[in-house]
């Protein structure tokens, strides 16, 4: 089985890879990044195909795309804030990529196509716990180019039976992911604060939930999706229910690292939602095998993680190695 990844030099398109690679069933594995958030070192020590590139460029697709029986397409400008920041980016490389991607998935023939959409695109629909069949009402350019990527899949589905899966991803985190850069998402920016004794930034009052989902398992159910072919153009929430305040959450890191860690509150963020969490019954009806490791392992996990970068990053003699 042969399976290109754009993105796949990124934080969740990095772990996908190193979960496929001890697979048997799958034979070759294909990643396509241009390195704007990506980083080579995400594969390091790995067996694959490396195309440096955009998704906006066709050929390159084409070159990587040959012969493919699957691909998975994270490849995508995150963050709501950077959305925001410059709203025609955010377009031009989620919804006009995601195009490519279908266009080029054609031109090869119809690989299985799995892409990942976001939770953001429930936006202000204050119904909990979201499930699949709520009206959408996007706050963000982000969110929009998500829900675009959903349209277009299933465009191409019904329009020339292309296979297609998209998922919403809910608030993914784990080991792996940069804390290092202006949209850095907010567990590994706030376990990074408190290893070296910075206070954490808290978006307004901290009662604000999400539905954290741990890297591992998000991979373990596009695996799953990859090895049975499973296909549906209706999007599949990639969450399990759980709801976790921001409060809460510098509760957990603080029982991970073993310390206090201190907070300071500013003023909320535009296009930020105030609660989420996923109705998870069709995505165990899908994977029912798959269960998801608790926010106290994962915190955990990532917390020694990010531990240990900083100990690589950090020259000897300097006090904190």
């Amino acid at each position: 089985m042969q399976i290109v990844i754009t993105g796949g030099a990124g934080f969740i398109g990095g772990n996908l890879v190193r979960a496929l690679t001890v697979q048997p069933q799958v034979t070759r594995l294909r990643v396509v990044d241009n390195l704007s958030t990506g980083d080579k070192a995400n594969l390091a020590g790995l067996d694959v195909d490396f195309f440096e590139g955009d998704v906006q460029d066709a050929a390159l697709l084409d070159r990587a795309f040959h012969g493919a029986d699957a691909v998975v397409h994270l490849a995508a400008l995150p963050s709501v804030p950077r959305s925001l920041q410059d709203p025609l980016a955010s377009h031009h490389a989620n919804a006009t990529g995601t195009l490519q991607v279908l266009e080029a998935a054609r031109r090869a023939g119809g690989p299985h196509v799995i892409a990942a959409s976001s939770s953001s695109v429930y936006g202000s629909n204050p119904h909990l716990p979201k499930h699949e069949g709520l009206a959408t009402a996007p706050m963000s350019p982000y969110a929009v180019t998500k829900l675009t990527t959903e349209a277009y899949l299933s465009a191409y589905h019904h329009s020339f039976g292309l296979p297609v899966l998209p998922f919403r991803f809910f608030n993914v985190y784990g080991p792996g992911q940069r804390a290092d850069h202006p949209y850095a998402a907010v567990i590994p920016k706030w376990i990074s604060a408190a290893l070296i004794g910075e206070p954490v930034t808290v978006h307004g009052d901290g009662t604000q939930t999400r539905d954290f989902t741990y890297v591992g398992t998000v991979c373990r159910v596009l695996t799953n999706a990859l090895l049975r072919r499973v296909v549906g153009p209706r999007p599949v929430n990639l969450a399990f229910g759980s709801r976790t305040s921001l409060l809460d959450l510098v509760q957990e890191i603080e029982a991970a690292i073993g310390h206090v860690v201190k907070r300071q509150h500013v003023p909320a963020r535009i296009g930020d939602v105030a609660h989420s969490q996923a109705d998870s019954g069709r995505l165990q009806a899908l994977f029912p095998r798959v269960a998801p490791m608790t926010l106290d392992e994962g915190i955990s996990a990532t917390a020694d993680w990010i531990q240990t970068s900083i100990m690589r990053a950090t020259p000897k003699g300097s006090g904190l190695d």
